[in-house]
This record gives structure tokens, sequence and C-alpha cells, in this order.
């Protein structure tokens, strides 16, 4: 396979870390600075405004001052801080309408709407070369920039500017929209029904999902932490993928937070896939958000349920062209909900699915079982014997006790029945695909969804629903099976497999 990863304007803002993601401030306290604020001298932190990178010369406990002074939150290590620093600086300067470092690039288009709700879309004049590239052409030699390399938009309002993209919960800002519903829907929720409150209360000062939570833990386990247990990033002559996923739980009404930055979520992840669940698009939707992609992924592919609108949906947002796509499973009594998406790549399969909840009562559990899930493992098989799968997505089922907060109460819970642990066992695990988190982490306690109900989230009370599934020959492969649980916007949070080539 090659080794030239993406080289556009577009790719490089999509670099900024070789283990992050595009949609940032995915979670906790976001620093928001007004223009009265950026306008202000605060002394020492003047100095380096024509150069920002001697920030970078400074301590941890220099950078904290500087960061006090100004009225930055102070947590985070010295990259994190530093990005802060140079964040803040570039909104002040913004704000007295003077050029920005020319170190910072200003070249990167934007996925966030104006503020005036209208979408930004590429220019079709764009002078910038749009190299479209294969698998095989994605490597290690990759350009990577560190997460304190912040890089911006001049076409960008002053309030996307000072978006603090720090703290060592990166994230969107924990502030409620103020036409946010309060009801309190409980695990077993309606596709098409809107979260009472997108973003939650705020986390506390520990990050919860550190603190094992689980009503009936087993010698040995222990909460899962991504600083800590995350392997160390891949070396540059290495060939390497990275694919994320993420149930967004209606698409539209995450772009529409104002706090939210899909720019930022790029930056930190730098992923070269995206799959995403639950859109609740409808067709009619698709050409606008396309219109809104950020330069480089230029490659995606939707599905929308179409007997009932706004409904479910899939998508795959990759900078990578695939040899071929498919949507359904081919089979016309699973295929008008949009839950599956397959793109053929050089070497693998990636199949973007989001199985059926079995619903309130479980009325839905038969077929589920009897129909869903043997499809989908028959056609998964099918596929593996041309080239290794690799399934994605929301799947809807905790498939042991360690993937569920509270067991013993959930016996006849969606998701968690004794019918669907035994199907996901039987159609996918014993049939040779590989459950790549818990082959990496078999004792960690590690959750994806947290129901908005009794704020879940806030204490981990949760559940492991999303999966990245692969075939046994391509395990050894996998470098890095990970979650994100600091990004909000989603009673989910996203997954991402990193996959040596």
């Amino acid at each position: 396979m090659g080794s030239k990863r993406l080289r556009s304007n577009a790719s490089a803002a999509a670099s900024t870390s070789s283990d992050g993601v595009t949609i940032k401030d995915l979670g906790g306290p976001t620093n928001s600075v007004d223009k009265e604020d950026m306008t202000r001298s605060h002394g020492g932190l003047d100095d380096f405004r024509d150069d920002l990178s001697k920030l970078e010369g400074l301590t941890v406990k220099d950078l904290r001052k500087l960061m006090r002074e100004a009225g930055i939150p102070t947590r985070g290590n010295k990259q994190e801080l530093v990005s802060a620093l140079k964040s803040f600086l570039l909104g002040r300067e913004a704000a007295n309408g003077t050029p920005s470092s020319p170190a910072v690039a200003r070249d990167t288009p934007s996925l966030v709407p104006p503020e005036d709700g209208s979408p930004k879309r590429k220019s079709k004049n764009d002078s910038v070369t749009q190299n479209v590239v294969t698998i095989s052409e994605v490597s290690a030699s990759k350009q990577k920039k560190s997460r304190d390399e912040v890089q911006l938009d001049e076409n960008l309002t002053l309030k996307e500017y000072t978006r603090t993209v720090t703290t060592k919960q990166k994230g969107l800002a924990n502030i409620r929209p103020s036409h946010a519903k309060r009801k309190a829907p409980s695990r077993v929720k309606n596709d098409d029904e809107e979260p009472p409150d997108r973003l939650g209360q705020p986390l506390t000062s520990v990050e919860p999902w550190t603190v094992l939570a689980h009503k009936k833990p087993q010698k040995g386990w222990v909460p899962y932490s991504p600083t800590t247990m995350r392997p160390p990033p891949l070396g540059n002559d290495t060939r390497s993928v990275k694919l994320m996923s993420w149930n967004v739980n209606g698409l539209r009404a995450l772009l529409k937070l104002e706090t939210f930055s899909a720019l930022q979520l790029a930056q930190e992840e730098n992923f070269d896939v995206l799959c995403l669940q639950e859109t609740k698009l409808q067709e009619k939707d698709v050409e606008d958000i396309k219109d809104r992609l950020i330069d480089g992924y230029d490659n995606s592919f939707w599905t929308c349920s179409v007997s009932k609108l706004g409904y479910s949906g899939t998508a795959i947002i990759s900078r990578i062209k695939p040899i071929s796509v498919k949507y359904g499973l081919g089979v016309l009594d699973h295929d008008s909900e949009g839950r599956l998406v397959t793109v053929e790549f050089d070497t693998f399969y990636l199949i973007c699915g989001y199985v059926p909840n079995s619903g309130d009562g479980l009325k839905r559990l038969t077929y589920r079982i009897e129909q869903w899930d043997t499809s989908l493992s028959n056609y998964m098989k099918e596929l593996e014997k041309s080239k290794p799968v690799i399934l994605t997505g929301d799947l809807n089922c905790a498939h042991q006790e360690i993937d569920i907060f509270n067991p013993a109460g959930n016996r006849r819970s969606a998701g968690f029945t004794d019918e669907e642990r035994k199907s996901f066992e039987l159609n996918f695990l014993s049939r040779g695909f590989v459950d790549t988190f818990r082959k990496q982490h078999p004792d960690v306690v590690g959750y994806t969804y947290w129901g908005f109900r009794h704020n879940g989230r806030k204490t981990n009370k949760g559940w492991r629903l999303d999966y990245f599934l692969v075939s046994e020959s391509i395990a050894d492969k996998v470098h890095d099976s990970y979650i994100l649980p600091h990004v909000t916007g989603s009673d989910h949070c996203p997954i991402g497999l990193i996959l040596k080539l």
C-alpha cells in the first residue's frame, strides 16, 4: 500500500492530533470570552502576542499563572494550556481588528453555521486543489500537527474565534439552549424523539468515567481512563487508518448548538473516516449537510428512513475514496429505515450500522434477534469471503454485565435481555468477529451511552452499546480501540479505532 496522506489545506485543518476526531469542544466547560475581556491588557501575556511559539518554552507553572491573569481555566497538560493561551490571544486580536500570528493557519473552512443560522458553503471557485486519496495512500507519513496548533478560518465569527479549545475535558460548553425541553426519556426511546437537554448538567471536577461505577463490580475491574489507558501514537513509519463512530441522536439538532464545532472535533481527532448513526435526516436534508462538510472529507454517503421520516439514518464521511458503496442489506424488510451503509476500501469493508432497538415492551425483540441479527451476520460473512470486515455503530446491546451499570435491574430492558445478548454472541462473536474494545480492555468498565434521566452521564451510570467489531484475521492489527466519554452533544459518545495497515 502507498504511504501518502491527503495534503490539501483541508487535510491540514484536520491534522491537529495523531489520536483525535473532528467535532471539538465535546464535553465539559468551555471558556467563553466576551469582547470586553479580550480587549483588556493582561500584562505579561501581551509579550507573547507577536510570537505565540514562545509560549511553548514556559513551564506549566508559568502558563497557569498567565491563564489565571487572563481568567482562563487552568486545567490540562502543557500542550492544552498552550493551546488555550494561543486561542485566547487570537480572540483578542480578532476583537481588536489586528492580524493574527503568521504561524497560525487561516485557510481552514468551517463546518459551524454562521450566527445567522445559514450554512457556510465551500466556494466552487476555491483555488485549493482537492486531492482524493485511496486507502492505500493513507499512512503514518501524514503530517501530524500537535494539539496546540490552533487553526482558524478567516471567515469565522468573533464568537467562533474566541471559543476556547482547552481544559482536560475538551468539550462543548455545558450551556443549555433556551428552547431546550426538560422531559426525561427512559432508556427505551423513540428514535425520532429529541433529547430534553443535549448537554446535560456540568460534569463534576473529577472526570466521572474515571470512577468505577457499577452495581455489581467484580474483582479486578477498573474504570476506563482514556488519558492513561490508550497506547502511545504510532510512529511515522507505520501505515494506519483512523475510524470513528458516533450515534449523534439527531445531526441537525447537534449542528444547531451554538457551542458546537465539527471543525474542532476533526482537528482534535484527525480521523480518516467518521460513521454516524441516528442522524434523523430526511433525503431532502442531505445535500445541505454535504455542502457544509469540512474540505478534505469529500466522500460522504447517506441513507435515510423512508418508512418513517426523521427517524434512524446512518452516514459515512471519509477523506478516503472508497472502491464501492452499498446501502442496506439488500433485503426489503430491513432496508426502509436507513440503518446500514457499507463502503469497500483496498483492504477491508467498513459497515456503519444502527441496529434496531427492541423497543418499549420489547415489541421488536423477535424481529431483532430472529431476522435482523441473522441477516446482518450472514451479510458480513458473505463480504468476508473477499476481504476482512469491520462493523461499527450503535449495536444496541450491552453484551456482558461489565458493559452496563445496573445489570440486575435491566434483565428485561431492551439492549440487555438474555435473548439479545445470546444473539450478539451467536451471530457475531462466535462467527469470528472480535469486540476490539473488550479484547484490548478485558476488565475495564467503559460506557458509551448514558440516559438523560437522572443525569446518568454525570454519575457514569451507563451502557456500552457502541462497538467496533472486526474480522478475526485483522484483530491483531488493531493498535487502539477507544472511547471518548468527554464528548457530549448526544446521549452517546464517539468511539474510535486505529488500525495498522
